[in-house]
């Protein structure tokens, strides 16, 4: 009989990062995963026939080597100051992957993409704003970067645990576009709900979004050479060094419990046992709940995306008022330039939080700003959450994966997550230094 501490189900990125950090507190860790592969249902695919296979479409023709594409089922960006980046560094799962700047940040506004503005020199030259709505969208940014919680003077008479995002912007004077850009783009909120809450949380993330640009220069953004699939093995072998046991393909029978509590997984007729149990929403189908439905749409190109200034990768969100709909569009573009596709060739993603019984018109205004296009790919998800936060049953669940392109919404799964399973805050000093030798951007 093998006892654990925690057993984990599914090697999804989540799963993997939290395995990572119970194996490096000393916990004993048995990770088991239906599927052969690392990744869950984000993995990364390689070779490109695969796609196809999973798909069910005939070919590829025409697309070079299919052991050259490495692509991600649900692609996301790194925020380069984000606390997934902080878990990285913390971790030193650095040392497993390297990562490239992604060259821009991109909104579509009245039919066409724009060049996010999110310094003093980008304000100026954006063509997004008027001349007075530079000067007051400067004067916003300067009060976000000196804002500091725990120095009320910094806060210019104004409470921000109560006063609205939406009064934040009227204070600032600032127009229609500009409170759309700022808040969709930068502050990176998904709908237009955040205007009527407490405006600490954007300000807190127009900071993020800044300071990580200024890491940065072309972009916040990070994406990893050969893709998202490097990022769980990582973690992965980060457990592995701290005594994790990884069993991959392999099929869980029962999830055997013991008056409510969980006791053993049940796996081709052995049980192991254990005091906790992590797993993504797939493995306990009883236990989670459906809020909604994500389409993505994976798209193979053969050029960049139009108006990007010929960008190898790139990010374009579609915010929800230029299209009439409750949540934003989300476009994620990278190349071969991340060797994640054959020479020439681009990735770029789609997708969107559906709204209606017919997901692909929901998408079209993203996919007509990449044609053309040679291959696309469809999958439409349910959005699954957790029934009850696990301190009952000693079973803790994952969120599936939302339509957002960036990963700001998982780290905060991963944050609370930890805080339901060892009862602590996720504490990680973001001040370490990355030191590969290889990766021109970390540092």
């Amino acid at each position: 009989m093998q006892e654990y501490d925690v057993i984990v189900l599914g090697t999804g990125l989540k799963e993997c990062v939290i395995s990572g950090l119970m194996s490096q507190s000393g916990k004993k860790v048995l990770h088991i995963d239906r599927n052969p592969y690392y990744g869950g249902e984000s993995a990364s695919i390689s070779p490109l026939e695969e796609l196809y296979r999973k798909f069910k479409l005939p070919g590829p023709t025409a697309m070079g080597l299919g052991k050259e594409w490495n692509i991600d089922l649900i692609p996301k960006f790194f925020l380069g100051n984000g606390q997934l980046v902080k878990i990285l560094v913390h971790t030193e799962v650095t040392r497993y992957v390297d990562f490239k700047v992604v060259e821009g940040s991109f909104i579509y506004k009245a039919g066409k993409v724009h060049k996010v503005p999110a310094t003093e020199e980008d304000a100026q030259a954006s063509d997004l704003m008027g001349m007075f709505d530079k000067r007051r969208f400067r004067k916003l940014l300067l009060f976000t970067l000196n804002f500091d919680e725990r120095k009320p003077r910094t806060f210019q008479d104004m409470n921000p645990n109560k006063m609205t995002t939406r009064d934040l912007f009227c204070r600032f004077d600032l127009g229609v576009d500009v409170m759309e850009f700022t808040g969709h783009a930068i502050a990176l909120q998904s709908s237009d709900s955040y205007l009527d809450q407490p405006c600490v949380e954007t300000i807190r993330r127009i900071r993020l979004y800044s300071e990580s640009l200024s890491r940065h220069k072309t972009s916040p953004y990070l994406y990893p050479v050969y893709g998202l699939g490097e990022l769980p093995q990582g973690f992965a072998r980060l457990s592995a060094e701290y005594g994790g046991t990884f069993l991959l393909n392999r099929p869980v029978d029962e999830i055997v419990m013991d008056n409510g509590k969980v006791k053993a997984v049940k796996s081709e007729g052995k049980l192991f046992h254990c005091k906790q149990l992590i797993c993504d929403p797939s493995y306990v189908p009883t236990r989670v709940r459906k809020v909604g439905r994500v389409i993505r749409v994976i798209c193979l190109l053969n050029h960049p995306v139009k108006n990007t200034q010929e960008a190898n990768s790139c990010q374009i969100i579609i915010p929800q008022a230029q299209l009439n709909r409750k949540s934003d569009v989300y476009i994620s573009v990278v190349s071969f330039t991340h060797n994640v596709a054959s020479d020439g060739m681009y990735i770029a993603t789609v997708s969107t939080t559906s709204e209606t019984s017919n997901p692909e018109e929901e998408v079209q205004s993203g996919l007509d700003l990449l044609e053309p296009i040679m291959q696309k790919f469809v999958s439409i998800r349910n959005l699954l959450v957790p029934n009850e936060d696990g301190k009952n049953s000693q079973i803790f669940v994952s969120r599936s994966h939302d339509a957002t392109n960036h990963f700001e919404t998982e780290s905060e799964d991963i944050a609370d997550l930890y805080r339901r399973i060892t009862g602590a805050e996720l504490c990680i000093g973001g001040s370490q230094r990355h030191r590969s030798q290889t990766s021109d951007d970390m540092d």
